[in-house]
This record gives structure tokens, C-alpha cells and sequence, in this order.
């Protein structure tokens, strides 16, 4: 049988319901300050720091312009373009990726102008 003191105990129990550690609420964004994903993680690239409710909200519909949160009231388009760099996928089907050592056209997400609401 284990014995052990009331403050051994008292002790152990402490160190098992000590105080959670604050969490840090994170957007992560594109270049163009488009959202990519909402975090607590601490993950390499562009984030900036949000409050809780904005995090529970995951709008969706924001960019990120000079460091601050701005609400999108147009709609943005999104596009997949031949290019010069990017995916690079079958020559007759973007559905089929391929390696760069095949026959192949590049394709990237190009944002559209802002479109009528």
C-alpha cells in the first residue's frame, strides 16, 4: 500500500490543477492579406494576433490591411490562371498533377477584382 501525506498529496494535486496557460488567438493571412486559417498554434508565416471572439467567429470575409482587420463588404473572386510558376499539372487536364520532369502547364489562384454583390 502507498502512503503518502496530506501535503504530498495537496502537492500533487496542485501541480494537476494549476492555472491553464493563456491561449494566444491567431489569423493567419496571404501576402495579400487574404485569411488563410484561424490558430492558437504558433505556425511560420504572416499572422496577426486577434481577440477571442474574433477567433470563435472565423470570418471569413476580411482582409488584413496595414496590420488590422478590415471587413470586405464586396465579394472577391478567385480564379486559377496558366502561369509561370505554381502547380504544375497535366498539359490537357489542371485535374492531373504532375511532376516538373513531365510535359506540363503551371496554374495559380489569381484574386479577381472585386465583384457586384
Amino acid at each position: 500500500m502507498l502512503t503518502m501525506t496530506e501535503q504530498e498529496f495537496m502537492a500533487i494535486w496542485q501541480d494537476q490543477h494549476s492555472a491553464p496557460t493563456e491561449l494566444e488567438y491567431r489569423l493567419y493571412y496571404d501576402d495579400q492579406g487574404f485569411p488563410l486559417f484561424y490558430s492558437t498554434e504558433k505556425i511560420s508565416g504572416n499572422y496577426l494576433v486577434i481577440d477571442q471572439q474574433t477567433y470563435v467567429d472565423g470570418a471569413k470575409h476580411i482582409r488584413v490591411i496595414n496590420g488590422q482587420i478590415k471587413i470586405v463588404k464586396t465579394v472577391y473572386g478567385k480564379k486559377l490562371v496558366p502561369a509561370q510558376q505554381g502547380q504544375t499539372c497535366h498539359v490537357t487536364n489542371v485535374a492531373m498533377i504532375v511532376g516538373a520532369d513531365q510535359p506540363h502547364q503551371c496554374w495559380a489562384i489569381k484574386h479577381e477584382e472585386p465583384l457586384d454583390d
